[in-house]
């Protein structure tokens, strides 16, 4: 299966597009810390999700969609932060955190269709 064509992988570019554009405006000061921080986190979203596809066994593939999990929950608490410092906007955090949020739904169903096919062998 290519990653290219999974609605995983291009609804994870979807946000990490997105979080590079709201973070464009982030203070100068922040961009070795939070910027760099949320758009490293995001990219690592899709790029997990292609390293996993790539991986030999049903095992290795899910440690890494679970790693671009994680990055989906990380993501999520520096927006948070990014609100509190007032660095976006309740619309844009809404935004984002739909976006994540639809994310977080179809890489649980790509996690559990890899479960399920290594139950099956």
């Amino acid at each position: 299966m290519e990653f290219t064509s999974l609605e995983v992988w291009k609804e994870s570019r979807k946000l990490t597009n997105l979080v590079y554009e709201k973070s464009k405006n982030f203070p100068k000061e922040e961009l070795f810390g939070l910027t760099n921080q949320i758009r490293r986190c995001a990219v690592s979203v899709p790029s997990n999700i292609a390293e996993g596809c790539g991986r030999r066994t049903s095992n290795d593939t899910i440690q890494f969609l679970h790693i671009s999990r994680g990055s989906l929950y990380e993501l999520e608490t520096q927006i948070y932060i990014s609100l509190d410092q007032n660095y976006i906007s309740e619309i844009e955090f809404n935004e984002i955190a739909n976006q994540i949020l639809i994310c977080k739904k179809l890489l649980n169903g790509f996690i559990n269709y890899y479960k399920n096919l290594k139950n099956e062998n």
